[in-house]
């Protein structure tokens, strides 16, 4: 038989575990987790409390997987600038995050803005630039690599595993929620915030082991 003490320990532990389960008490402590949390998984957090809920909940528009991989040299490079820029941009970063930090929509383009998954990397002339003229300067044979596929799970109904590396590409939310993600990529559960919790960086497709089934 249980006493009162006991009775009041087993009710108070119940209410804690409902305010879990709720996203209160514990699981709101968002703000207090390391940085060096799930390979900086903080600066997921951080941008989905900072991205306008507007944003989040506007349509992709007419951006698609094609057209992002149309500004890339190949999968996996910086994309290159879509649209005009001034050449002072160069020296002020502030110029491209005015767009980039949130995103947001751009009347002038009618386009959504995608957000830059690294802002604290100010000097965008480094690895994105204007594209000059639309002919070639010298024939080439370049052929880029194949992308790599997508929803290949490993079990039916299994979270897809990341299938590029997250270096520079290490804040999901930039690529894969609001306005600005391609219609392909972008996900309807970014409020869960740590997203390697289920989905793990899975570069090579190669089996390591061969296994043999035997009866």
């Amino acid at each position: 038989m249980m006493t009162k003490a006991a009775d009041k320990i087993g009710t108070g532990t119940l209410y804690l575990a409902a305010l879990c389960l709720l996203g209160v008490g514990p699981a709101m402590a968002a703000p207090d987790i390391p940085p060096d949390f799930d390979a900086g998984g903080e600066k997921i957090y951080q941008s989905y409390n900072a991205t306008p809920p507007d944003y989040m909940a506007a349509d992709s528009g007419n951006r698609n997987l094609m057209g992002f991989y149309e500004l890339r040299q190949y999968p996996g490079s910086p994309p290159r600038i879509p649209h005009a820029v001034a050449q002072s941009f160069s020296d002020q970063p502030d110029n491209c995050l005015s767009c980039h930090a949130k995103g947001g929509y751009n009347a002038e383009l009618d386009s959504f803005v995608p957000v830059t998954p690294h802002p604290e990397n100010e000097l965008c002339y480094q690895c994105h630039v204007p594209q000059r003229r639309q002919e070639l300067l010298v024939e080439t044979n370049w052929q880029s690599i194949k992308p790599p596929p997508l929803g290949r799970s490993f079990l039916a109904g299994a979270p897809p595993p990341i299938p590029h590396s997250l270096q520079l590409r290490d804040n999901c939310m930039a690529c894969h929620t609001g306005a600005g993600a391609v219609t392909e990529l972008r996900v309807e559960h970014a409020a869960r915030g740590n997203c390697r919790q289920c989905h793990v960086p899975v570069i090579s497709t190669e089996p390591r082991l061969e296994y043999v089934r035997t009866p």
